[in-house]
């Protein structure tokens, strides 16, 4: 029996024991070192030789990802571990780290009930590592800690004993900072300590690791791995204290198992009835009850099509089951279960219980943050991703008989990577794919002439922005084409913190209406108006400040529709509007139907929703990211300057080891190219990364030249109404 079949049999007697699963992601910056850590893990199970753990990274299952030498897709893996002379399973995602793929990150969290954050001894914590941890906590994921290329510090920057300490506790002590502000009202206290095991220390390319419980087990002292380190006998330490032994003895011992995880997770990602049997199933992880499902990451087999992965909260899913997909009619078959073994899925005979993470076939319908049930139910909350879509590319086949598959293609990249926004024009065979940097849309494009073998040709990178209220405005009056009916509105800005948790789902009309309430209460809204929210479209809240108006309840849907038509594209360029308050005063409705019906109301609210803007001073926002570049100090002035002379700010300079780090913020627009200009600036000796950071409010003298050109990009016409005199 080949070893690979020894493995899934292992795990296929450890499902039914909830108590020894344990659900993981392994989450970090960019090149801190998790897929190497994965080798290590996988090598420890016996999935993969240990000669070549390390160099292998065989989590990173694309061929792109092996050239890039970067992790592009969330990667799972189950394997078992013994621990205290028990058999564990553990199903483990590793996640990527490049900002570009932070979607990735955030469904795995839905997945996994603890996370284990790697950070680079040398590098410490970094931007990414701060939305990796919020990510998790967000999710009701529980942290712990493993301090990759502590080698770095013995051999590179030749650190003894004592500073070598001090720089250890003072990225655990960032780390502590970062969760106890995420977790300050939660009734638990999840920082991490080398005293109760949750931190480790290590090489992950070296395979060695050590955590104060395995120092005391094995003896080995600090002083000894300095001693073996300094001395090449990696080998020895590899053998003394094997990394895989030591951190899945601390995933084992100190990460819940689902018994433990689900009765805290189900509150926080489902906001169904609390007392109903569901409910109670979901908590106790009953593999008896009802299927609930969470698909938190779609991928395609060149044999068994759509595989849907993610996790079963309660019952038990099995091959021929029909099951819902939220949000589609009918049902779907499942055509197989399975788990996966790095880039190989295993298919079982039997079925997936609750507490574990499944691969599906056969749900067609589902898409990354479905929810799949037995029976129709209130689907989990959404999964929301922090950072939106700041980039677009147009493509084209090259051929046009190409073009029934390049849409079918890119329908699934919108299935499998929901950060991805798609607009597909049949007309002109133009399509728009939106992502969240240059990163993400070259893989794309990539993989679709790879995989799909479909030539296809880009258009060059264009910058999403968005419009939004300055000031708040006067009422303003919307009249339907027949003059019958008319609409009284006024727009305010909405205030950021309103606006954060609506981005973060913590407000939405899907939510109780007495939730919804006290949630804008509490982010700052006033008593009256929580209580008349009528709609909310993106980041824009509509009031009905109306009262005892004849046919409004009836029309109202239609005022919604021309609400979202206005808010999609704005007045100044048709770039989508946000965080702005819409207050709907009054309205004067024709008392028949017919005169009140789409063709009179949609045009009516859509003038009144631009008028009410322009009232109050719409302006153009762009995107803009924080920049971090670490340089030798000689290439300071050049590498500050590449920052500076693309309209961005330099907040903050700073001496890391031999290294100066330069922070600061500078708009998307003006980063495009940035990668071959800062490697020319310093001559290939500086390391950047990026990070989103939202929008901004371009500058006035920028304002009238940059809506000029996004108009005629989009065929619009070039004058601008009277009323934008204060552009």
């Amino acid at each position: 029996m080949g070893r690979r079949k020894k493995i899934v049999q292992e795990c296929e007697k450890l499902m039914d024991k909830p108590e020894q699963i344990r659900n993981i992601a392994i989450a970090a910056h960019v090149d801190h070192g998790k897929t190497t850590l994965s080798d290590n893990l996988l090598a420890g199970a016996g999935m993969i030789s240990d000669e070549t753990a390390g160099q292998q990274l065989a989590m990173d299952t694309k061929e792109d990802e092996q050239e890039r030498g970067i992790t592009i897709d969330a990667a799972n893996v189950s394997m078992t571990h013994e621990w205290e002379g028990e058999n564990h399973l553990i199903n483990l995602i590793d996640t990527p780290g490049h900002v570009d793929f932070g979607g990735d990150v955030t469904r795995a969290m839905r997945a996994v009930d603890g996370a284990l954050v790697v950070v680079d001894a040398v590098e410490g914590a970094m931007p990414q590592t701060e939305t990796v941890l919020r990510q998790a906590l967000r999710e009701g994921v529980k942290p712990a800690l493993f301090i990759n290329k502590v080698d770095r510090l013995i051999n590179e920057l030749q650190e003894g004993p004592e500073e070598m300490q001090k720089r250890l506790v003072d990225v655990i002590s960032d780390v502590n900072e970062l969760i106890r502000g995420m977790t300050e009202e939660k009734d638990y206290d999840w920082t991490v300590s080398v005293e109760d095991g949750t931190v480790a220390f290590g090489s992950a390319l070296y395979k060695w690791g050590v955590s104060m419980p395995s120092m005391e087990e094995t003896g080995i002292s600090f002083g000894d791995i300095m001693e073996l380190e300094r001395g090449g006998d990696r080998q020895e330490l590899h053998e003394r204290t094997p990394l895989s032994d030591v951190v899945l003895d601390m995933v084992a011992e100190h990460f819940p198992d689902p018994l433990d995880a689900q009765p805290r997770r189900i509150p926080t990602v489902w906001r169904g009835d609390s007392e109903s049997d569901l409910a109670r199933q979901m908590r106790e992880v009953d593999d008896e009850g009802e299927v609930v499902f969470m698909a938190t990451d779609i991928s395609m087999d060149p044999h068994a099509g759509e595989i849907a992965t993610g996790r079963l909260f309660s019952g038990t899913i099995r091959k021929g089951q029909e099951l819902y997909v939220s949000g589609t009619a009918g049902k779907n078959r499942v055509q197989s279960v399975g788990v996966f073994m790095g880039g190989e899925r295993e298919e079982l005979d039997r079925g997936v219980p609750a507490g574990n993470i499944a691969a599906v076939t056969g749900l067609r319908d589902a898409i990354a943050g479905s929810t799949v049930s037995s029976v129709e139910m209130t689907p989990f909350e959404s999964i929301e991703h922090i950072s939106e879509p700041v980039i677009t590319k147009s493509v084209e086949a090259e051929r046009m008989d190409d073009l029934p598959k390049l849409i079918q293609t890119l329908q699934q990249v919108a299935k499998e990577d929901p950060t991805i926004r798609i607009e597909i024009n049949e007309d002109t065979g133009e399509h728009l794919i939106s992502g969240q940097g240059e990163l993400h849309l070259e893989v794309i494009t990539q993989r679709i002439r790879d995989n799909q073998g479909i030539p296809v040709r880009t258009g060059e990178p264009i910058v999403v922005y968005r419009e939004q209220v300055q000031g708040k405005s006067h009422e303003v009056e919307g009249v339907s084409p027949n003059r019958h009916n008319k609409f009284y509105i006024t727009a305010e800005p909405l205030s950021q913190d309103i606006v954060d948790s609506i981005k973060l789902g913590e407000i939405s009309m899907d939510m109780p209406e007495l939730e919804r309430r006290e949630a804008l209460q509490e982010a700052g809204m006033d008593k009256d108006t929580s209580q008349n929210v009528e709609h909310i479209h993106g980041t824009n809240i509509l009031i009905d400040d109306t009262k005892g108006i004849q046919h409004l309840n009836e029309t109202m849907e239609l005022v919604i529709e021309g609400l979202e038509e206005a808010l999609d594209d704005g007045p100044l360029a048709a770039e989508p509007v946000q965080g702005t308050l819409l207050r709907l005063h009054d309205a004067r409705l024709h008392e028949d139907t017919i005169h009140r019906g789409p063709a009179q109301v949609i045009p009516a609210t859509r003038d009144a929703v631009h008028r009410s803007l322009i009232a109050g001073q719409v302006k153009l926002l762009e995107p803009i990211q924080n920049v971090r570049i670490d340089v030798a100090s000689e290439y300071m002035g050049s590498a500050s300057g590449e920052i500076q002379g693309r309209r961005g700010r330099v907040d903050d300079m700073y001496q890391e080891g031999d290294l100066m780090v330069i922070e600061g913020i500078a708009p998307v627009e003006e980063m495009i190219g940035f990668s071959s200009d800062i490697r020319s600036a310093t001559e290939g000796r500086a390391s950047w990364n990026t990070e989103n950071a939202g929008f901004r409010v371009l500058s006035d003298n920028l304002q009238r030249e940059k809506i000029m050109e996004i108009r005629e990009r989009k065929g619009m016409k070039l004058e601008l109404s009277q009323a934008i005199d204060y552009i």
